[in-house]
């Protein structure tokens, strides 16, 4: 990911903004979606469209790298498969629950597939088996999400 790149995003960004924008004193971090570039680009571009407005984690994964979940208010610049910024999102709501605690409207919200709750569970039952192995750990129906809701803020 170039430095260089996101750093010109976000001045672009906050270029658009009035001078005193509450932005201006907000740090972001950058990140693409998902376990490989094809997948960031797809979900970017879901992201980009306004049709992805939520995500969800493992928990232990953010344990696991010694890292705290985002926040409520926190911004990242998304990325495509090549680190390329596609656009800027802001997190409006950030939750934990268990994956079978799941609802029809964030497996909607998450704007994947043909948008349904079984979709939702096999694709992140599949995700999960892949990225927890990483970690030494199992999925499992009772496991901890990270839910995350956001707003797109510019593209």
């Amino acid at each position: 990911m170039n430095n260089e790149t996101l750093e010109s995003y976000w001045h672009k960004f906050l270029s658009k903004l009035p001078y005193d924008s509450p932005y201006r004193d907000k740090t972001y971090i950058s990140e693409g979606w998902g376990d490989s570039p094809e997948m960031a680009d797809e979900l970017g571009a879901l992201i980009a469209v306004g049709t992805k407005t939520a995500t969800c984690s493992a928990l232990w994964e953010w344990q696991a790298e010694g890292e705290s979940p985002p926040e409520t208010g926190s911004v990242t610049i998304v990325v495509d498969g090549r680190g390329e910024p596609l656009c800027i999102v802001e997190n409006t709501e950030v939750t934990l629950r268990m994956y079978n605690e799941v609802d029809a409207e964030f497996a909607r919200e998450e704007g994947e597939g043909d948008l349904s709750l079984a979709y939702w569970r096999e694709a992140h039952r599949q995700f999960f088996s892949r990225s927890l192995s990483k970690i030494g750990r199992e999925f499992s129906e009772e496991m901890p999400l990270v839910c995350e809701r956001f707003r797109l803020i510019y593209k």
